[in-house]
């Protein structure tokens, strides 16, 4: 499955972004990488992704999870609940082909998802594909809440936020019958 979700970022020149993945590593991660080949793939695929490329990254680790739902209105009252709840909400990608949204949370979220009859989580080993930072309309996977600031969107809120919305259908049989997770 090709789908969108890190962190949108916004720099003028490599040496910021590289200051903000050193600070953000130290912060959230706060242990070494274990493979570092793996940190410099992601380095590099942050590197395109400001270069306004899409990019494959992997779930997880210390970037983040994908809570994943339906798109439509339903997911939509829900973007507009959480940018009330978090003064504008985390970064949010909308794959209007698949009819999917990507929320994108804290890492580690998908290890703790307890099942929600309306979104799946998703974390390590699966991967996402970014859109490119300026993409912020379709065709294609593009930025419904792009990241203005430094924040995901928290599972909390979010989760309370999906139950009284309800976007359907569903994810959930269609990703079991693509990567074999639960439903």
């Amino acid at each position: 499955m090709s789908a969108p979700v890190t962190e949108p970022l916004e720099f003028d020149d490599t040496s910021k972004l590289m200051e903000h993945l050193v600070r953000e590593s130290a912060a959230s991660v706060r242990k070494p990488a274990p493979d570092m080949a793996d940190l410099a793939s992601v380095i590099r695929a942050l590197l395109d992704l400001n270069g306004g490329q899409s990019t494959r990254v992997p779930l997880g680790g210390g970037l983040f999870d994908a809570v994943i739902t339906a798109a439509g209105p339903a997911s939509r009252a829900v973007a507009d609940l959480m940018d009330q709840i978090q003064n504008g909400c985390g970064p949010v990608i909308e794959d209007p082909e698949n009819g999917l949204v990507y929320w994108l949370v804290p890492p580690g979220s998908a290890e703790r998802w307890a099942p929600h009859s309306h979104a799946v989580c998703l974390g390590a080993p699966y991967k996402i594909t970014l859109p490119a930072l300026h993409r912020t309309a379709p065709p294609g996977p593009y930025w419904l809440r792009p990241e203005t600031k430094d924040r995901l969107v928290p599972v909390g809120p979010l989760r309370q936020a999906l139950d009284e919305h309800q976007p359907e259908p569903a994810p959930h049989a269609d990703f079991a019958a693509r990567f074999g997770t639960p439903h």
